[in-house]
């Protein structure tokens, strides 16, 4: 399991550098300030929860369910709330009609990384 996480930590992590990089070098030439500024929040979001799985592949070695839980939430939420935003910053570049369905997703991604960090608070409360 914690190689697992570890992993799936790196693999978010070189996409947030990349992603903030293209935001940063390419896309400020194309989006607006109020895109540029959705893009930086998912690739913010994207990083905390990059480190936040780092941590966890720490605990994972307990083998805990709870742990496990909270990494898949975690791994959800970069999904969905990041990739969400990544999708809402660039419609207008990529033509996406279907943004009335992109925008509710965002919450329920904030709501994984809430349920994560909410297990990784009762996976700490139970360890003797």
């Amino acid at each position: 399991m914690s190689r697992r996480i570890i992993l799936t930590a790196s693999l978010f992590g070189a996409i947030a550098v990349m992603f903030g990089a293209f935001g940063a070098h390419t896309l400020k030439n194309v989006l607006s300030a109020g895109s540029l500024d959705i893009w930086a929040k998912g690739v913010e979001y994207q990083f905390y929860h990059t480190l936040a799985l780092l941590f966890l592949s720490q605990l994972a070695m307990r083998n805990e369910k709870l742990v496990k839980w909270s990494y898949i939430f975690f791994t959800l939420g970069i999904l969905l709330f990041s990739g969400s935003l990544y999708l809402l910053a660039t419609r207008d570049i990529l033509n996406i009609g279907f943004v009335n369905y992109i925008g509710p997703i965002t919450p329920i991604g904030g709501l994984c990384f809430i349920l994560g960090w909410a297990l990784l608070f009762v996976s700490a409360l139970k360890k003797n």
